[in-house]
């Protein structure tokens, strides 16, 4: 494994999203800090304080959260742990997603709807303005769009932006179409969806970002934790752990540069492209600095060759 996890590494790769907005490719998402089933307070509360800092003193200057996480939980972790905020640290949120009694994500994209969730991560976050909003759309079938127009929902956004509340927007689960008729609204500065090693569905939404210089943020991208060797691979959806063929691949190059099986996937994230991010989360230190020092994994054309042929798709 690979923990030479020195601040100067960390930080060495940053992307420009907007002027005045400069982050680390390598951020942290904040969706595992709260109880089972992103629900509740964290079973170790201590350790969640821990990895936030760890964050900033590792040198990543991107966390992305959402007050649906908890919900209000892991915005309360992060003003708990961090605020008053570094100056170079940009908190991303996300709205346009709302939790149900059932506990499910559910959309709520409505402005008067809106308005409330960026008002209640100000509040939880302790901030006058927020750094980078996303709207949740959809889109990639993990949220059923509420049926709101995207002029509205996204314009309603624009209104908050126009009044000094939300620094950027960006948007969350889209399209490509969504994307472009997005730009005919308002200014998008960052694209997060749901992207990695064996998910390339967004693969044209990647392209139409680097067409208009826009950063590409992949959640998830680590499948889940599918990447992740030692996992019970029982615990995963039917058809998502990975093929005997898919594991020797991860294996033979992981072995090339004594690294895991996550640093190679994020290594090749950011490698995919000049504006890809990545923002993988964990409740564990240790993890953290494993995912960190993904970033000094320097991957080859034959490495890219070999990883680029896990799906049959690119």
């Amino acid at each position: 494994m690979i923990f030479d996890t020195g601040v100067p590494a960390a930080a060495r790769s940053q992307r420009r999203l907007a002027e005045g907005l400069t982050v680390t490719r390598l951020g942290y998402g904040a969706m595992q800090l709260p109880g089972p089933g992103v629900w509740g307070p964290p079973t170790d509360r201590d350790a969640a304080i821990a990895v936030l800092r760890g964050v900033v003193d590792l040198g990543l200057t991107h966390i992305d959260t959402s007050d649906a996480y908890g919900p209000r939980v892991a915005n309360e972790l992060i003003r708990q742990a961090l605020h008053p905020y570094p100056a170079d640290l940009v908190v991303a949120t996300k709205v346009g997603v709302v939790r149900d009694q059932g506990r499910a994500f559910v959309a709520a994209t409505k402005p008067a709807a809106l308005r409330d969730q960026v008002e209640q991560n100000l509040r939880g976050l302790r901030v006058d303005r927020l750094d980078l909003v996303y709207l949740r759309v959809g889109g990639d079938g993990l949220l059923v769009p509420d049926g709101v127009p995207l002029v509205e929902s996204l314009g309603a956004l624009a209104e908050l932006h126009g009044q000094g509340l939300i620094r950027h927007l960006g948007l969350s689960g889209v399209t490509g179409d969504q994307l472009a008729e997005a730009g005919q609204i308002a200014p998008v500065v960052a694209v997060q969806n749901r992207y990695h090693l064996l998910d390339r569905g967004s693969s044209d939404v990647l392209a139409a970002c680097e067409q208009h210089n826009i950063a590409f943020v992949a959640y998830f991208p680590l499948g889940a934790g599918t990447l992740n060797p030692n996992l019970d691979t029982s615990q995963l959806p039917s058809g998502m752990g990975l093929t005997e063929q898919q594991q020797a691949t991860l294996a033979r190059v992981a072995r090339r540069h004594g690294a895991s099986w996550a640093q190679v996937a994020l290594a090749w994230l950011l490698a995919r492209s000049p504006v890809t991010l990545a923002i993988p989360g964990t409740k564990s230190l240790a993890h953290l600095e494993e995912n960190v020092a993904a970033g000094q994994v320097g991957l080859s054309e034959i490495d890219l060759a070999e990883l680029d042929k896990l799906v049959e798709s690119v």
